[in-house]
């Protein structure tokens, strides 16, 4: 790769250290420069291609010296797809690595004091813990440099995978996935094969064609299994076909599901879901809990990690069974549920509707009567009237999108003043712009981060906050 005569070029650089969102972190002179896919300890080439005031955006263009803690790759695609960026760092590393992210967005976000940090808790499984994964077809094959420097002609540019970061229009054909356990890799193989193998076209999102679109599949810690196939095109004959060959082919298959959409993007929540085989849901389990699982539904996609971070949630809400919780961002109400035998009353709010269906039919499922769950913009629901009707909460729960939570919604918290919150948050950097302006009324007592996501830079965070003894 050529140098940018325009924009710095640095030297045998040391990258230093890992900063917010996963990127590596140099300095050259007072100058801050973030970089991707290199460790600390690595020394490297660095073309910027971005220039701030304050720091610069690189990428790597020659790697001299490889860190001491380097470790492979275990996974073929690395590099190339978007996932699992943090593969060649030694798990161990990466916990403590999301550890310092927590503590540094806390106390440079928040500019808040808080408690020592509890260790994070770390994931079992590091590989194949996702119940959760979505393939995208697509005619436009991503091309490895080995393959365009032979200069031959490539017959096939059909992929079934993911795309590549930064390039819309391109698709990583996926061998072998190590996110989700099997048949999840045997299931999106089969499907792709036959689909070649018989002349089925694949989307193409520029010109807004093809037949088959998207691949969903859920698997369960109990065993189930969800597939659901996204077609652009309502040829029912090809569709028959090939649904008919995956039922037969895949028997334990629980729920196989279709959809035809010929919208603009490849979301499904807005499309009517079709049954074709068995049951149109399944089950999760948590704790002798039962939850339905459907093709809209959301739940957390590490299930293990999940029960770790709802009995933190539940730990740190401290619950006597005398207190009325409210239970903001519920989703489909797993910690609402969850916690429900340990309080007087639990009210989840959420701006999903089908969401709040979900929430409903889980807790009809788990004879839990002391549930109450409520559709619509939490800034608009949790209004005055809605306190006098539900009662004031002495405990609030809140696990926002990463975005975090909205300014109404913390001005309304304020004005409740319950005993705690506990903040369950995706999105550390958000979290400590929420906790900061909560600050004046509550001191944070607890912190555990979680981490959901190995191999990735993402980490949950739950936080403990205590109303102010001033107060």
């Amino acid at each position: 790769m050529g140098r940018n005569k325009k924009k710095p070029f640095y030297e045998k650089v040391q990258i230093e250290d890992i900063g917010a969102e996963g990127k590596a972190l140099a300095r050259v002179g007072d100058m801050v420069v973030f970089t991707r896919l290199v460790i600390p300890g690595d020394v490297v080439d660095l073309q910027v291609t971005k220039k701030r005031k304050n720091y610069q955006e690189a990428i790597v263009t020659q790697i001299h010296e490889f860190s001491k803690d380097r470790t492979d790759a275990f996974c073929k695609h690395f590099g190339v797809c978007g996932g699992c960026k943090w593969q060649f760092l030694p798990y161990p590393k990466q916990l403590r690595y999301k550890q310092k992210q927590v503590e540094n967005q806390l106390k440079r976000i928040g500019k808040i004091d808080i408690p020592e940090i509890f260790p994070i808790k770390g994931s079992e499984k590091d590989t194949f813990y996702r119940n959760k994964l979505e393939f995208t077809f697509s005619d436009k094959r991503w091309l490895s440099a080995k393959e365009i420097e032979t200069g031959e002609e490539i017959s096939n540019l059909d992929a079934l995978g993911f795309h590549v970061p930064g390039m819309f229009d391109k698709v990583i054909n996926i061998e072998k996935c190590w996110l989700q356990p099997e048949p999840s890799n045997k299931i999106r193989n089969f499907i792709y094969n036959f689909s070649i193998e018989n002349g089925y076209s694949f989307f193409d999102i520029k010109q807004k064609k093809g037949l088959l679109r998207t691949l969903l599949i859920r698997t369960s810690s109990t065993g189930e299994i969800m597939v659901i196939l996204s077609f652009f095109q309502n040829d029912k004959v090809k569709i028959t076909r090939l649904l008919e060959t995956v039922k037969n082919q895949f028997p334990e298959i629980t729920s196989l599901l279709y959809v035809i959409n010929q919208k603009g993007n490849d979301t499904i929540h807005d499309q009517e879901i079709k049954q074709f085989y068995g049951r149109d849901h399944i089950f999760e389990k948590m704790e002798g809990l039962k939850f339905k699982i459907g093709p809209k539904s959301f739940y957390q996609t590490n299930s293990e990690q999940a029960f770790e971070l709802y009995k933190i949630t539940r730990e740190f809400a401290g619950l006597t069974g005398n207190e009325i919780v409210y239970d903001l961002y519920t989703g489909t109400g797993t910690i609402a549920n969850f916690i429900a035998q340990n309080a007087k009353k639990v009210v989840g709010l959420e701006y999903i509707p089908e969401a709040i269906e979900d929430a409903n039919e889980n807790a009809r499922l788990n004879q839990i009567e002391n549930t109450s769950f409520f559709s619509g913009d939490i800034r608009d629901l949790l209004n005055k009237e809605f306190i006098e009707t539900q009662g004031r909460p002495e405990v609030i729960i809140t696990d926002p999108p990463r975005a975090g939570m909205h300014s109404d919604v913390i001005k309304t918290i304020i004005s409740i003043l319950p005993k705690k919150i506990v903040y369950v948050s995706c999105n550390p950097a958000t979290q400590a712009r929420d906790i900061s302006m909560l600050n004046d009324y509550y001191q944070v007592t607890k912190v555990q981060p979680v981490d959901m996501f190995p191999h990735t830079h993402h980490v949950e965070n739950v936080v403990l906050l205590e109303k102010r003894k001033s107060l």
